[in-house]
């Protein structure tokens, strides 16, 4: 039986790694993500039907995730919480490439992802 301290202790820890920013390396693989959509003028950002352009789509990405706060913590989280779909729709994000392509943005970010 766990005692009363190793239970408090237990709890503690799960809340710091909970509630964590990203650190420094998960960081700049979600900046590596953002900055690539931002470069590429060519491409729209399509949320809840609406085609964006790179700017204006890497500026939605970075105001989502600050305003997720510390629940993001890896690039997988930020694509999965954050680049997916809407989260006031619900409907998928998309890709939208200059010869009218379309790919789901997880889809896209993902195949950018580098490997660990």
């Amino acid at each position: 039986m766990l005692t009363r301290r190793a239970l408090l202790l237990g709890l503690l820890a799960v809340a710091t790694v909970a509630g964590a920013a990203p650190s420094a390396a998960e960081q700049a693989r979600i900046d590596a993500l953002v900055d690539g959509i931002e470069r590429e003028p060519s491409l729209k950002f399509v949320r809840n039907g609406r085609g964006y352009g790179a700017i204006d789509a890497a500026r939605f990405l970075r105001e989502k995730q600050k305003a997720m706060g510390d629940k993001v913590r890896s690039a997988e989280d930020f694509i999965e919480q954050i680049a997916t779909r809407s989260s006031t729709t619900g409907q998928p994000y998309l890709i939208r490439f200059a010869d009218g392509r379309e790919q789901p943005a997880a889809e896209f970010l993902r195949a950018r992802l580098a490997p660990r």
